[in-house]
């Protein structure tokens, strides 16, 4: 089977296992999918956190990994898929262990990443490749599977369901129509952290200037719950704080009630792009123009360049894209003045 494909397949196979923002950069590959095919058959082998966040939509078959069983999970992919074979495999993570889960998948197109680009051999693992895409945002780079197929569109778009639970839950935490900032502080990687300090100086400015109901939100572990005590600890201002109290549905649902969002290259600054939520980005150890959220790139508070000469010496465009700044202290670059500019521009544009 030749790529582009001269007709719609039959079936079709998507393996992105993780992360929550990688899964939310994959929606709208999806979306183009269902647009320009909306007869082929989809199937989505994915992560077990991450199915948390897309069960619900329809039109696809998700069949789970859960990395912590180790060797077992690769053995239920096996048996999910026994007897099975696709048309196409969307082979769309460079990891070892999602081209293993990979060797489940029969299929007569195995498509990755360009050889420049496939990352821990996943070269080895598929039997035609992307076009090669220079420096562009992960979602740029996805979109270039779909056009190996022979789709020209790009459905920028992700319609999460969010279940009416979820609605009410946000509703309850955050009831009125107060404008709100969420500020989601950590990322899983600690060094895209920013300091709790800044986060403070943020939340008051918001507050006091504009009068907004000021939420923390994050995840159950101890680093985002130390950073939540930190935050609140330092502000003037009274925070909501959300962090651990919250699964990823209602975490959609509390990010569709703000009026704007704070955070690092982290998954819940995705998810916000995806309910039309603009995000002030914070960014020095990463590349904005790699993983900014994808809508808010006028929002950002780029340090990235700096910290790469400050590294490296070098310049942005010297160096491999994705190059990452990993030494602590590196996310302090930023100012809490630059975020509050930021956010206030945000704010005055929503306002005219």
């Amino acid at each position: 089977m030749a790529l582009p494909l001269d007709s719609p397949p039959d079936s079709l196979c998507i393996l992105r296992l993780s992360a929550v923002g990688d899964i939310s950069h994959t929606l709208p590959i999806v979306r183009t999918l269902q647009a320009a095919w909306p007869n082929t058959r989809l199937t989505w082998i994915i992560g077990r956190t991450e199915y948390g966040l897309v069960y619900d939509i329809p039109g696809i078959e998700f069949i789970t990994f859960d990395k912590s069983k180790r060797w077992r999970s690769y053995a239920g992919i096996r048996r999910a898929l026994r007897g099975r074979r696709f048309d196409v495999l969307l082979h769309m993570q460079m990891s070892l262990r999602a081209s293993i889960a990979s060797l489940a998948v029969a299929a007569d197109v195995r498509l990755g990443f360009d050889r420049e680009r496939a990352k821990d051999l996943q070269w080895l693992f598929t039997n035609a490749r992307i076009a090669p895409g220079g420096r562009q945002h992960v979602i740029d780079s996805f979109f270039g599977f779909t056009e190996a197929l022979g789709i020209a569109e790009h459905v920028l778009r992700w319609d999460i369901p969010v279940p009416e639970a979820a609605r009410a839950f946000a509703a309850q935490a955050l009831p009125g129509d107060r404008p709100t900032l969420v500020i989601s502080p950590c990322s899983s990687m600690a060094y895209r952290n920013w300091n709790a300090a800044g986060y403070a100086a943020v939340a008051d400015h918001a507050a006091e200037h504009h009068g907004m109901r000021v939420v923390l939100s994050g995840g159950p572990s101890a680093i985002e719950a130390d950073y939540a005590r930190a935050i609140a600890a330092a502000a003037r201002a009274p925070l909501v704080d959300l962090v651990g109290r919250t699964d990823l549905k209602q975490l959609l649902a509390v990010l569709g009630r703000a009026d704007a969002v704070v955070a690092p290259d982290a998954g819940p600054a995705h998810l916000a792009t995806a309910v039309g939520t603009p995000v002030v980005g914070l960014y020095a150890a990463t590349n904005p123009d790699r993983a900014r959220p994808y809508l808010s790139a006028e929002w950002v508070v780029d340090r990235y360049p700096e910290a790469v000469q400050a590294k490296y010496g070098k310049l942005v465009e010297e160096l491999p894209w994705g190059t990452r700044v990993r030494d602590p202290g590196t996310m302090d670059r930023i100012e809490a003045a630059d975020v509050i500019a930021k956010l206030d521009a945000l704010l005055d544009s929503r306002s005219q």
